[in-house]
């Protein structure tokens, strides 16, 4: 397990809003928060965007607010509509709250939160406006029982968007980042078009059309510990349009005030 860095102050009580999205994820939710918020990370607050699960994880995610008053938020929303709508979501009520970072990450525990300090500290010593948590950068792993069919489509998807797209993220499809909140507003969510998982691949692509630093660090990448991968064949067909979609879409885009 990866060692929490201790942040000096003032960047220990810095407001960071970690938005998890969930959909049946009932068994890892607790566990979840129960890791971030043992963090030394006092300004940390956790954000469940629950897509009205069948399942309860929202009536859990209440009761972790209830015994978390302040540091655990809720947003329910009205059924499932897609990963990238759940971020889009949560994304935004992090901002409209006042959050100064804005994390991202799994509900399913594939993520380490002991690996929070550390991003943000590098977010904060360096000039990046995205920090990700890597699995294809020197010293980045993948879980030995992750599927081999796994491996070769996180593979091929990154060779594939590279080649069109031109972003230089060896980690395209990553889940696991900080962003500045002043990037975000930057970006402006209401342009982002995808629903799915192609959603961490649109915000790369548009924090490196507005000249936005990214920078990588490597993580131990986890198979899931409880419940069932939310991967379909409709996401999949997504992710493969998609980055036509973009080019098209975002063709203009750029930020003059940046080089």
């Amino acid at each position: 397990m990866i060692e929490p860095v201790q942040l000096p102050d003032p960047w220990r009580d810095s407001r960071l809003t970690v938005v998890v999205p969930t959909y049946n994820e009932a068994g890892n939710l607790p566990r979840v928060v129960e890791r971030l918020l043992a963090l030394p990370l006092p300004g940390l607050t956790v954000l469940v965007a629950d897509d009205n699960s069948p399942d309860g994880t929202g009536e859990v995610a209440e009761k972790l607010a209830g015994e978390h008053p302040g540091r655990v938020l809720v947003v329910h929303r009205p059924g499932k509509q897609g990963l990238g709508r759940a971020y889009v979501d949560g994304l935004g009520r992090a901002l409209e709250a006042g959050a100064d970072f804005v994390a991202q990450m799994d509900a399913d525990l594939s993520h380490p939160p002991e690996a929070l300090p550390g991003m943000l500290g590098t977010l904060l010593s360096t000039r990046a406006g995205l920090v990700i948590g890597s699995r294809y950068v020197p010293g980045g792993q993948l879980d030995d029982n992750w599927p081999l069919y796994r491996r070769a489509l996180s593979g091929w998807a990154n060779l594939y968007v590279h080649a069109l797209l031109s972003v230089r993220v060896r980690d395209l499809t990553a889940g696991f980042k900080i962003w500045r909140a002043d990037v975000l507003r930057d970006i402006d969510l209401r342009r982002v078009l995808s629903d799915g998982y192609s959603f961490q691949v649109e915000m790369h692509y548009l924090a490196t059309r507005l000249g936005h630093t990214i920078v990588e660090v490597p993580i131990r990448f986890e198979e899931r510990v409880d419940g069932a991968s939310k991967m379909t064949t409709r996401t999949k067909v997504e992710s493969a349009v998609m980055p036509f979609q973009l080019r098209w879409k975002h063709r203009r885009l750029t930020n003059p005030g940046r080089p």
